[in-house]
């Protein structure tokens, strides 16, 4: 995906909109290409909008897509459906699929199966309007998001009205997301509440980091719980108190534990050298529509975990935290 980098002049005393100020760079894009693309913007590692105010000293990275298609077409992949009603589907997402249509992954992705599963039509790609406008008309029914290689819990809307009742929830965390890892190494601790910044790697715009003392980025907390140590690997459950891109992954590194098959935050591992990402959402617990209660939605272990699960107890004694069992 393309990405555009600049840092405003020191001597720049003018008040501009963003968009206007990248048009008239000499390198820069027209505005009617960053309304139709973007992705997203970062000023001082901080998501903003096309019309956020910069100044003198400001660092803008942005994020866009080209070759964008005309339309999402329904696709009929097969989905795991954990429970459904006139509201919501909630599904496993299987490793490997892409939650919505992106540059790169415009076809094959959960949105394009739900279309299908729902009986919709195709729906033309808006490209005019505000970003958010368009990155909205091609997430429908889309609340919150699991990166491709991590599987799991994902619920989604099947109309507006049930749109925006999760998007509340999610917004202001009313609700409960729980994931198992497997990572390399051993946490510094048997539990643990990792707090912190995350901003983009600037050495590599692919990637981000955990920082602290810094007030750049969003802040972000990870609770985690180790259920068991096998060597030099460790099972761990992890509770999402904030949802940023790759939390999980840059937290474990940050602590030392790199999530086991990570290809992006991790490195290869000898004993696993074909080991995916050991990443998944195993439980969601969240109000739907109408309801006074909570619901629980699990999705089953993956036989993925189960194989390394089983080498490990194999090859090394179980340990909880210096406990040999």
């Amino acid at each position: 995906m393309p990405f555009f980098s600049t840092k405003v002049p020191e001597d720049f005393f003018d008040s501009m909109r963003l968009d206007k100020y990248i048009a008239q760079l000499p390198n820069g894009m027209n505005r009617s290409k960053l309304k139709a693309g973007v992705t997203e913007i970062l000023v001082n590692g901080k998501k903003n909008k096309l019309s956020v105010k910069i100044k003198a000293g400001d660092r803008i990275d942005i994020e866009w897509e080209d070759n964008i298609p005309d339309d999402i077409v329904p696709e009929n992949i097969p989905l795991d459906i954990i429970y459904e009603d006139e509201n919501v589907t909630v599904v496993n997402k299987k490793q490997g699929m892409v939650t919505h249509p992106a540059s790169g992954n415009w076809t094959g992705t959960l949105v394009n199966a739900l279309l299908y599963h729902w009986g919709r039509n195709t729906i033309s790609q808006k490209k005019e309007g505000t970003s958010s406008e368009i990155l909205t008309a091609r997430r429908p029914g889309i609340v919150h998001r699991l990166d491709k290689d991590t599987s799991g819990v994902m619920i989604t809307a099947k109309n507006r009205d049930t749109e925006e009742w999760l998007q509340t929830q999610f917004k202001f965390r009313c609700l409960r997301k729980e994931y198992i890892v497997i990572v390399r190494g051993r946490p510094p601790a048997s539990a643990g509440d990792i707090c912190t910044q995350i901003i983009r790697d600037p050495k590599d715009r692919k990637r981000y980091k955990a920082v602290t003392g810094t007030n750049e980025g969003k802040a972000s907390r990870t609770l985690y719980h180790c259920l068991a140590c096998y060597g030099n690997y460790s099972l761990i459950r992890v509770r999402l108190k904030t949802g940023r891109t790759h939390q999980i992954r840059v937290h474990m590194k940050y602590i030392g534990c790199p999530v086991l098959g990570d290809p992006v935050y991790g490195k290869k591992d000898d004993t696993f050298p074909d080991a995916t990402l050991m990443l998944h959402a195993c439980k969601l617990i969240i109000k739907l529509p109408g309801h006074s209660h909570f619901s629980i939605f699990r999705a089953e272990v993956p036989d993925r975990f189960r194989r390394v699960v089983k080498i490990l107890k194999k090859k090394f004694p179980r340990t909880v935290m210096g406990t040999e069992k």
